[in-house]
């Protein structure tokens, strides 16, 4: 399944706000339909949005009438920063759009025609690696799952949040896929509930046993000994190893703590931003108050309440037992290892 594709010079990409009552694609025509399409979560997944801002910047390139480089290029900024603007947390968006901004210098030399062919030729690049990543990330983790084990996970971190594929829930793919039989426990996760509406649509499309719960029911079943494991994705993880994820991934961590289950990271390099020293400097979005006061429209909450709407939390590094990424899985210390790691892979 690909969440995301260039035909004709246009993105087609699943509106996933339509899932599970409806499968449907929408066009993108212009940077700034991508751009609304991250921001009003169309599309959503760390992975998924730096894809689909490297689609954004492909679009930018053939919409500009620039005749010149250096106007051309003041073009590009200019998108990058609207699409960057879209979702402030996730690094993966500003990650891709640095990596076009690059591309884009390095190959200025060329006439305008190629650039913009080119452009597209590196964006689709990105939306291929980013599933050979996933696939990589799901064969590391893999070994890190018993035959029998019960999964928790939380949000939607399968194909639908990246190119294809998935992170925590390509690894839980890979498990399958060796032949291993687990079960899944699927958090529902309000307020935009992407694990009662997404990973629970995905997993049913793979015929992988599932089981969907509300959010406040986790803590009662790793109590109970019915969790073996709690495997989640990542949407910025800092040098230390602390990581931003979906809102009610920090509390898991700490029942997981608590309750001794190991409590796993997975996601792709680029999700690692080594200019934040930890956690704390993880800017935070925050969402509108409907998502909390209205579901599917319908209002539950009396007219003018007050809501707070943080769309992440910070899990700190201490409770994760590991972070399991495409060049393999790295554990404790993180500020150690994790440096290691990308400097071994001339990463960064």
């Amino acid at each position: 399944m690909k969440t995301i594709e260039w035909i004709e010079q246009k993105v087609w990409l699943i509106d996933q706000r339509k899932l599970p009552g409806k499968y449907e694609l929408i066009a993108c025509c212009t940077y700034q339909d991508i751009a609304e399409a991250i921001r009003k979560m169309k599309i959503r997944g760390a992975p998924a949005i730096g894809v689909a801002a490297a689609y954004g910047m492909a679009l930018a390139a053939y919409n500009s009438s620039a005749d010149n480089y250096e106007e051309f290029y003041k073009d590009m900024v200019f998108a990058s920063e609207i699409l960057a603007n879209s979702r402030p947390t996730a690094v993966n968006l500003t990650w891709a759009l640095k990596r076009i901004l690059n591309f884009i210098q390095l190959n200025k030399q060329i006439n305008m025609v190629q650039l913009k062919e080119n452009i597209l030729k590196e964006a689709e690049t990105i939306a291929r690696e980013d599933i050979d990543t996933n696939r990589a990330i799901g064969k590391n983790g893999a070994s890190l799952i018993k035959d029998g084990d019960n999964v928790l996970t939380h949000c939607n971190a399968g194909a639908l949040a990246t190119a294809g594929y998935g992170t925590a829930l390509g690894v839980i793919r890979a498990v399958c896929e060796s032949g291993k039989k687990i079960h899944v426990y699927v958090d529902e996760t309000r307020p935009f509930l992407q694990g009662a509406r997404l990973t629970s649509w995905e997993l049913k499309r793979e015929k992988i046993p599932f089981t969907l719960i509300a959010d406040s029911m986790a803590g009662f079943l790793m109590f109970n000994n019915k969790i073996d494991v709690i495997i989640v994705g990542a949407d910025r993880i800092a040098s230390n190893g602390d990581v931003a994820n979906k809102i009610g991934t920090y509390s898991l961590s700490i029942l997981a703590k608590e309750n001794k289950i190991p409590f796993y990271v997975a996601a792709p390099i680029s999700s690692i931003d080594l200019s934040l020293k930890s956690g704390k400097e993880i800017p935070i979005e925050e969402r509108s108050a409907r998502e909390i006061t209205h579901i599917f429209g319908h209002q539950i909450a009396p007219e003018g309440t007050r809501v707070y709407n943080p769309a992440f939390d910070i899990t700190l590094h201490n409770n994760i037992e590991a972070i399991i990424t495409e060049r393999g899985i790295i554990k404790k210390p993180y500020i150690k290892n994790i440096a290691r790691s990308l400097k071994e892979f001339n990463i960064r």
